[in-house]
């Protein structure tokens, strides 16, 4: 099996501290200064500056996480949809200025979804206009500036279910994120399928994942190897896939990153490179 090549999921101070790693390999950069109203609304002119020149110099591929708080991209309510649609393009503005060609942003599926979609007329249906009328403006924004929505698991039980949604856009600016500990918790809390096989369900529209690892309780965003996700089998399904998705650790501590990549990379399932200048000083210590 061949290893990847992985990065990391960062704000715009913490780059500085992994940026040897990052830059030198040219690795996977997904920021996550732009996903609240706050950072959108007030100094966004100076988190976009900021960003850049953190930026500077790194040659790999840049995605932001999209704002999601509030912001169900079904809402029920009417006059709400039109807010939420622009809130996401405020995001993609920032996205495109700082030269992020992808977005993450929540799927809409729960388990609940899941086991009630024959208890009412056209559940799914009407689920998925309300969907299309928020995207909508935001998918053809991303087609005019080359940006790809990627669309995360967070409770799905049925990958196909989010894949489908995927496809009835027909646009090469919406495809699929998974992230490993949601659909590990989707296993263990519904019987969801594992880890691996909605990997292999993406195929193609594989665009994007976020690697963290769970204990099978919470939403934990451990580093790889300190909770029970198997990673082997889910690196041989992303060997497999045909697409070249953005692979970035995304954990709740980010002193971990070193220790998370350093797992993948003894399994034999990420590339090597460099520590990063917390690595260092701490194994100094």
């Amino acid at each position: 099996m061949t290893p990847l090549k992985i990065g990391a999921c960062l704000t715009i101070p913490e780059i500085d501290d992994h940026r040897d790693w990052l830059f030198d390999a040219g690795r996977d950069i997904e920021l996550q200064d732009f996903m609240t109203y706050s950072a959108l609304t007030t100094g966004f002119e100076d988190r976009v500056a900021a960003a850049k020149t953190a930026l500077d110099g790194h040659m790999g591929r840049v995605g932001i996480h999209g704002p999601f708080e509030g912001l169900d991209i079904d809402n029920k309510d009417a006059e709400l949809r039109p807010l939420i649609t622009a809130r996401l393009l405020k995001a993609l503005e920032a996205a495109d200025r700082i030269g992020a060609r992808q977005m993450v942003l929540h799927s809409p599926y729960t388990a609940w979804y899941q086991n009630n979609i024959f208890s009412f007329p056209n559940y799914a249906e009407k689920k998925l206009a309300r969907v299309h009328e928020i995207l909508g403006p935001v998918v053809r924004a991303g087609e005019d500036k080359g940006i790809t929505l990627v669309i995360e698991n967070i409770q799905d039980v049925r990958p196909e279910t989010r894949r489908a949604l995927v496809d009835s856009f027909g646009s090469t600016a919406i495809a699929l994120s998974i992230d490993t500990g949601h659909a590990q918790l989707a296993r263990r809390m519904a019987g969801a399928p594992p880890v691996a096989d909605f990997v292999a369900d993406a195929g193609a529209q594989l665009a994007h994942v976020h690697l963290q690892d769970v204990d099978g309780h919470a939403d934990r965003h451990w580093a790889p190897g300190e909770g029970e996700i198997e990673w082997t089998a889910v690196f041989r399904a992303l060997a497999a896939s045909s697409s070249d998705p953005h692979l970035v650790l995304e954990l709740h501590n980010k002193a971990d990153i070193p220790k998370g990549f350093g797992a993948l990379r003894d399994l034999g399932l990420a590339i090597g490179g460099q520590q990063s200048k917390l690595a260092e000083s701490t194994s100094s210590q």
